[in-house]
């Protein structure tokens, strides 16, 4: 038993020691853990790392993936387009352009960058397109009206502020009546120049009448705002908002067509053909030939001074004096029309705003017809055309 103990007491002692430290040491950890403001240091991980290698990139996942494809290659995204290399020359977009012709100037616009809204503080260099942010900033839930160029404040909710601040054209029927106010409706003057709409004008068709865009004529009455049958109310409704392609799928539940183009609802005819087997597009587009033609012959019979019309270059109506079809020639290029009378300018005023946007049939066609018909009408009356014979109808 004495050799037994012998052997049995030193390992008892080194155990406890064991135990002794080991306890301290757990206690010292504890003690470190719950120390007053020790908080665990947070770890940022710059970039996705596989686990393991090697790896896959299609395989790697992207949030939102589809959504991003399909906006880049829509025109939003088409870097390359004359609406966002314009102003490479100058390395910056002018103010007032930059608005919808750059995602940074859409949110300088707004105030969504923590600038003065309403207004584009610039400089905004060049290169920039409708980016990601122009429609999902979160900014733009605080955005509740939009201005227009008639003056209107149009309520707007979400992301209704971006189509509705960029497809509203720059001009509106009032900027025709302060140009042509106190002038002899009949006589050139040289001072009057061709008022622009601009283009892709969807907002200012769809909001028609309320929204002021086209010159109305004294005594007249004008549709307002397309409501169409719900469920479309809103761009989205039939625009995909990435690709920007029109879903015609949905148009089937109540349209019979082969495409968007072929839809008519009314009964009647439009341009005089008697034919309502075709879109309602057709009549629109019959009827703003039809005026084009006569703001011409108006030009030459009328005014005195022929014009030709060339809608690849700014300002798109140039002089023809000897009426051989070629514009003049200037030395720094071709000759701006500058014989423009009160009435040829607001029709041709008109006929540029129908024919600025391409799916005017769908946005508003009867505001459209209106315009094109009190165009025509007042052109006729200046040249003694019947319109009763044209067989038109409003």
């Amino acid at each position: 038993m004495p050799d037994i103990q012998r052997v049995i007491r030193p390992l008892v002692i080194v155990m406890a020691g064991f135990a002794v430290f080991a306890g301290g040491h757990a206690v010292l950890g504890q003690a470190e853990t719950e120390a007053p403001g020790a908080a665990e240091e947070e770890v940022t991980i710059p970039f996705a790392i596989p686990e393991a290698g090697p790896f896959n990139p299609a395989e790697v996942e992207v949030e939102n993936s589809q959504a991003i494809s399909d906006w880049f290659r829509s025109a939003h995204a088409d870097a390359a387009a004359e609406a966002f290399r314009h102003w490479d020359a100058e390395e910056e977009i002018t103010a007032v352009c930059a608005t919808c012709h750059s995602g940074e100037g859409f949110r300088d616009y707004h105030g969504l960058d923590g600038t003065e809204a309403d207004v584009v503080n610039g400089p905004i260099n060049t290169g920039g397109v409708v980016d990601c942010g122009t429609c999902h900033h979160a900014g733009l839930a605080d955005v509740t009206e939009v201005a227009f160029p008639s003056g209107l404040l149009h309520p707007v909710l979400g992301v209704e502020a971006s189509c509705m601040t960029c497809h509203q054209g720059r001009t509106a029927g009032r900027d025709v009546v302060e140009a042509v106010a106190g002038l002899d409706v009949d006589t050139p003057n040289p001072d009057l120049r061709f008022i622009n709409p601009h283009y892709a004008t969807a907002a200012a068709t769809w909001l028609g009448g309320y929204g002021g865009s086209g010159f109305h004529y004294d005594g007249k009455d004008y549709s307002g705002r397309f409501f169409h049958a719900r469920p479309v109310a809103s761009c989205n409704s039939c625009h995909d908002p990435h690709t920007l392609e029109i879903a015609f799928e949905p148009c089937l539940t109540c349209h019979q067509a082969d495409d968007p183009q072929s839809i008519r609802i009314s009964r009647q005819s439009y341009d005089g053909s008697g034919d309502t087997s075709k879109g309602i597009r057709a009549d629109i587009q019959a009827n703003a030939a039809a005026l084009l033609e006569l703001v011409k012959t108006y030009s030459a019979e009328v005014a005195k001074a022929p014009l030709v019309y060339d809608g690849t270059r700014y300002p798109y109506f140039f002089a023809d004096a000897n009426g051989d079809g070629v514009m003049d020639q200037t030395a720094s290029g071709p000759a701006a029309y500058k014989s423009w009378t009160p009435r040829s300018l607001r029709a041709a005023y008109n006929w540029k705003l129908v024919t600025a946007d391409p799916g005017n049939y769908a946005h508003n066609p009867p505001y459209m017809l209106e315009l094109l018909y009190d165009s025509i009408e007042d052109m006729s009356t200046a040249l003694g055309r019947d319109m009763d014979a044209m067989g038109l109808l409003r």
